[in-house]
């Protein structure tokens, strides 16, 4: 998400952005096809049609963010800093810039604060929204959408599919309550 003011209007707009996306899909690809080698950046161009260039961009802050780190030589590309299970998707986001608070630019500015009943009520259901927002992202790691995709075999390439494949558990969902355990629904 990128965070815009409009002199225009004078309001804060949030808009959605590809980095984000583009970010966490070469993250699964690494995972995907990396099979314990470093896995090139053209290859993930080529499999993901993500330019190149871009995702140097991408690649350099994730390196920075600790989630990828970099081989050299022959034979060289990018790891996994860290196991799958450990990386959260917000680590990957946080990582290439992306604001994963929606309350914080969905309520605005201190100087338009209001005591009516409709600003505390939608003040309230955005901070809720946040906090469910960093919550799933906290705990969803690369992990366990590689373990929902493989269990979904019928929309992966086909060397994704040919790895073991494992199934996450469904828990039922509950209505109001944050799922904080790993074994929710990802879809």
């Amino acid at each position: 998400m990128l965070y815009e003011f409009s002199e225009e209007k004078g309001e804060e707009i949030m808009r959605l952005t590809s980095k984000g996306r583009y970010a966490v899909r070469a993250i699964l690809d690494l995972t995907f096809n990396s099979n314990g080698r470093p896995v090139r950046l053209q290859e993930i161009s080529t499999r993901q049609k993500i330019s190149l260039h871009y995702l140097e961009q991408l690649f350099r802050r994730l390196r920075k963010g600790s989630v990828v780190k970099s081989v050299r030589g022959p034979g060289g590309g990018y790891v996994l800093a860290r196991s799958m299970d450990e990386i959260a998707v917000k680590d990957v986001l946080l990582s290439v810039g992306e604001n994963i608070n929606p309350a914080r630019d969905l309520m605005g500015g201190s100087d338009s604060k209001s005591d009516t009943v409709e600003f505390v009520l939608t003040r309230g259901y955005f901070e809720n929204l946040g906090i469910i927002m960093q919550e799933y992202l906290t705990t969803t790691s690369v992990g366990d959408l590689v373990r929902k995709a493989r269990g979904t075999t019928q929309d992966l390439p086909k060397g994704a599919a040919k790895t073991e494949t494992l199934q996450v558990p469904q828990a039922t969902p509950q209505p109001n309550a944050v799922q904080t355990n790993k074994t929710r629904d990802l879809s």
